[in-house]
């Protein structure tokens, strides 16, 4: 008995061991993982701040290269490389917007009936129709506070993003759709002003339709490069988080529209009227914008109107599989790749196309898009209409950005933005219609009829402007011909000058000397006056001014050489000589002549009111 508890307390006692043991093992082991983790925790710290630095250091120098860029050229000293930056932060936070109501009210309209489609074409022309006849006026009408319109629109999108982050959770839709319906017309709204302060901000070294390039190729990329960013936001987050981080960044905006240069801002209406009496014309449409403008318009028209038959009819042949090779899901990709490429390749091109005429560059787009809309309907294969897609939006971002270097050009100041406004509600309603045909068209049409149809359409187009741009072109040739020969017409000949008869009639002879004899032999007296010996080098070096001299009552008299001053009237101007050009000068007006030394005075200019520039 006393061995069995002898045996038992010593079995308690190395189970007491072992499990001190283990207890120890255990501390140790937990010790150890302890330390491992502290240091993998240092480890994890030194590679996050090792990734933070080399993003803030990637930021940095990606920051720096794109203010060299945008900066470039004389652009950082006129306003230029600020506008741009602007429009293309301004240009990520309407991706923000779009990415996060995609999945809300709007979003393509792929595989819906095609009454709804059209219902939504017709929506996506409301903002544009309320641009033309309302926001263009205004924004004339206030040409001096132009950087506080820009930001007020900004502020706008601001406050309506986060009124629609507060509606996207109990899901308002009478909040939701009138606000991203007014965040459509404030953001067309920026866009006009845009485009009616660029030639405030235009630098000497670059040119109207490259500095639209610019401005668009920065607002591609931005928007490009933030539209997957925001969706991946919106489905991580939510789409009412990413509103509200847009509601931030447009208010950023706000205050940096605020900061743009002084001289963006113009003489408003009223000041123009109180120095002349009278006020510019306000309305702008197609038929009193000048013959150049309404050339342009019309071949972006036609553009635009092929872009968006383009769009939804090659959508519905996919759905309806008319267009065999690959699945719906991948050809619709693939022809939404080769849109976006084209439109970048035009922007870049109409970067570069410095030398070039604007007016030729809109044509030759137009021409482009016809002759591969011809190719296409006689070889309509999968790959044909990809072409066809990456054409199309190259032409309607290249004839663009040509349209709107015209406006800025030929429109005066005064009238810019209603004629942007104009412009832009024209190629929006043609975008439409061409929506509307594409969408008739699929219904019975292959893919061949189509595009013979708008072939002809961009054909006759084409042929149309090149015969009125002819025939004003020969008109023109014609009144500077007719000019030029009434002016040579009323200039005087030397040939044509009459000699002083003598009493029996008979004209003098000229001898080699210089003087007159009558036909009797006898000398006719010469009753010039006779010239200073003083002034006979400057005669023989060339001047043009010949000597000045001053009469008694102080007048100063310029001899030329050829002119002889009258001596009964000492303050009389010279007479020019027979061989030079005598230029009439009309009633009631003042000549100055400026020399280089007289300083420069400061004078108050009007600004253009001419439509044709």
């Amino acid at each position: 008995m006393a061995g069995g508890w002898e045996q038992a307390r010593r079995t308690a006692g190395d189970a007491r061991r072992l499990i001190g043991r283990s207890v120890v093992k255990a501390g140790h082991a937990t010790v150890r993982a302890g330390r491992a983790t502290a240091r993998a925790g240092r480890g994890a710290g030194r590679m996050t701040a090792r990734v933070g630095r080399g993003a803030v250091s990637g930021t940095r120098r990606v920051g720096t290269a794109s203010r060299r860029l945008t900066h470039a050229q004389g652009a950082g000293r006129t306003g230029l490389g600020q506008l741009i930056e602007l429009t293309a932060l301004e240009s990520a936070s309407d991706a923000l917007v779009t990415a996060a109501l995609a999945g809300t009210l709007f979003r393509l309209p792929v595989n819906e009936a095609r009454g709804q489609v059209a219902l939504y074409l017709l929506i996506t022309m409301i903002p544009f129709v309320v641009v033309a006849p309302f926001v263009g006026p205004v924004l004339d009408r206030f040409r001096s506070g132009r950087r506080f319109v820009m930001a007020g629109t900004l502020f706008g999108r601001g406050l309506l993003c986060f009124a629609m982050a507060a509606a996207i959770g109990p899901g308002d839709v009478f909040t939701i759709f009138p606000a991203a319906l007014a965040v459509l017309v404030l953001s067309k709204a920026y866009s006009v002003s845009r485009a009616a302060i660029m030639p405030n901000v235009l630098p000497a070294d670059i040119a109207l339709v490259t500095a639209n390039a610019r401005v668009a190729l920065f607002a591609l990329v931005t928007a490009g490069v933030a539209l997957p960013v925001s969706a991946g936001l919106s489905a991580w987050l939510g789409p009412e988080w990413t509103l509200r981080g847009a509601t931030a960044i447009f208010i950023l905006l706000g205050v940096l529209a605020v900061r743009l240069p002084r001289h963006v801002d113009s003489p408003d209406l009223e000041a123009l009227q109180e120095e002349d009496g009278e006020r510019p014309h306000r309305w702008r449409t197609l038929l009193n914008v000048g013959p150049v403008v309404a050339e342009a318009m019309t071949a972006n028209v036609a553009i635009r109107l092929y872009s968006g038959f383009l769009l939804f009819y090659l959508l519905f042949l996919v759905q309806d599989r008319h267009l065999p090779g690959l699945a719906p899901a991948v050809t619709i990709g693939v022809l939404a790749v080769a849109a976006g490429a084209g439109g970048l390749a035009g922007t870049a091109v109409a970067s570069w196309a410095r030398s070039h005429s604007p007016q030729v560059i809109v044509l030759a787009a137009l021409a482009l898009v016809a002759t591969t809309t011809v190719v296409a309907a006689f070889v309509f294969t999968l790959w044909t209409a990809v072409a066809v897609a990456l054409f199309a939006s190259f032409a309607q971002g290249l004839g663009k950005l040509a349209l709107d270097a015209i406006v800025q050009r030929e429109i005066g100041e005064e009238v810019r933005s209603s004629t942007f406004g104009v412009v832009e509600a024209f190629l929006q309603v043609a975008w439409v219609v061409g929506g509307l045909v594409g969408l008739l068209f699929s219904l019975f049409a292959n893919g061949r009829a189509g595009l013979a149809v708008m072939a002809a359409v961009l054909g006759g187009s084409l042929g149309w402007l090149l015969v009125r741009r002819r025939r004003r072109t020969d008109a023109r040739d014609a009144r500077v011909e007719a000019a030029r020969a009434e002016a040579s017409a009323a200039r005087p000949r030397p040939d044509d000058a009459p000699e002083p008869a003598l009493g029996n009639g008979s004209r003098p002879a000229v001898q080699s000397d210089g003087s007159a004899v009558r036909g009797d032999g006898s000398a006719v007296p010469d009753d010039r006056p006779a010239v200073r010996d003083d002034a006979a080098p400057a005669r023989r070096n060339g001047s043009r001014h010949g000597e000045r001299r001053e009469t008694p009552s102080g007048t100063r008299i310029e001899e030329r050489p050829g002119t002889t001053p009258d001596p009964s009237e000492p303050s009389a101007p010279p007479r020019p000589a027979p061989w030079e050009r005598r230029r009439p000068e009309p009633g009631n007006t003042t000549t100055a002549v400026v020399r280089r030394d007289d300083l420069p005075v400061d004078r108050k200019t009007k600004p253009l009111t001419n439509p044709h520039g």
